[in-house]
């Protein structure tokens, strides 16, 4: 069988059964940006292209209220909450740990959103 036709069929057996893809989205990069996607595409053991599209599309799908983020930033919240008082050697009531808790789960979304946005906030800087 001809080398050629073996190197082609893994590529047209990809797009059997989906839309067409005909556009195409791009960036500039350094020559050490390149060479990392290069290499974080052959560590999942996809094309360079494929590997772009994915993280790409996963990045724009990706939801703003990530449950895992907010969830993570809550439990800072509330060890946050329980650990000062006891650092300053006071007694931590049950009742007091019951309000704490209501008060983190009414305050974690906009503390995440506000989280999230100071994160970008320094991304843009470092760009």
């Amino acid at each position: 069988m001809d080398s050629a036709a073996i190197d082609i069929a893994p590529r047209l057996n990809r797009s059997q059964g989906r839309e067409r893809r005909s556009r195409s989205f791009g960036t500039k990069l350094t020559r050490a940006e390149e060479a990392e996607l290069y290499q974080a595409a052959k560590a999942e053991g996809k094309y360079a292209g494929e590997w772009a599209r994915d993280v790409l599309l996963r990045e724009a799908r990706r939801s703003q209220d990530d449950a895992l983020f907010t969830e993570v930033v809550a439990t800072r919240m509330l060890l946050v909450n329980l650990i000062k008082p006891m650092l300053l050697g006071k007694p931590v009531p049950e009742n007091w740990i019951t309000e704490a808790m209501n008060g983190v789960r009414a305050a974690k979304h906009k503390a995440a959103a506000d989280l999230r946005k100071e994160y970008a906030a320094r991304d843009r800087k470092e760009s």
